[in-house]
């Protein structure tokens, strides 16, 4: 605990990150010396090529739109309260913590991980997943294994089914609303948070 004490003294403002984003202490330390290892120049942030070092990540067919999920704001660049922020979505939902009525939902809960799974399809930001866009990723998860024609015809019945409103695309309720019965707290966790 000693260690995780001291270096948790060099982490600015870590209450705050801890409040905000529910990690432990040690899980803040894990994340601040990962995060120390990823900025191998020592500039104190990170940029898109810093996280093609992470092997498990580099071999993910959609690496780039995950690591692009990391620089939503639009700037180049990641600063460690961003990286812990963006990285507390994978954190387990944690339902013995009293919700505030009027504090927003905590950045682990089912609604926000589906917000940020859902911005990993919809790549032009216009707050639907076109055929177009899930194509792209269809492409890049089977890759070989599936023809063209299969490709789209996976395509064409996913968004028949959960486009409710009929408009060739799904949106971010719909999206929602699909994957109502699926364990996104499985899904979209990281081993070493749990």
């Amino acid at each position: 605990m000693g260690s995780t004490s001291s270096t948790l003294a060099k982490i600015p403002n870590a209450e705050d990150l801890m409040q905000e984003t529910g990690f432990t202490p040690a899980h803040l330390v894990r994340l601040y010396d990962r995060f120390k290892v990823l900025d191998k120049d020592k500039k104190g942030f990170l940029t898109p090529q810093d996280f093609v070092a992470i092997k498990e990540l580099a071999m993910n067919p959609i690496c780039d739109r995950i690591i692009g999920a990391f620089f939503t704001s639009g700037g180049e660049t990641l600063d460690f309260p961003s990286f812990v922020r963006i990285l507390a979505h994978f954190r387990p939902i944690d339902k013995n913590r009293p919700k505030e009525p009027t504090s927003p939902d905590p950045i682990n809960s089912r609604s926000n991980k589906l917000k940020f799974a859902f911005q990993l399809y919809d790549q032009d930001k216009d707050g639907k997943i076109s055929r177009h866009e899930l194509l792209q990723v269809l492409r890049a998860m089977l890759e070989k294994q599936v023809t063209e024609e299969q490709l789209e015809s996976i395509a064409d019945r996913t968004i028949q089914e959960a486009d409710l409103d009929r408009d060739d695309a799904i949106s971010f309720e719909e999206f929602r609303k699909s994957l109502e019965k699926v364990n996104i707290d499985h899904k979209m966790s990281i081993r070493f948070l749990r």
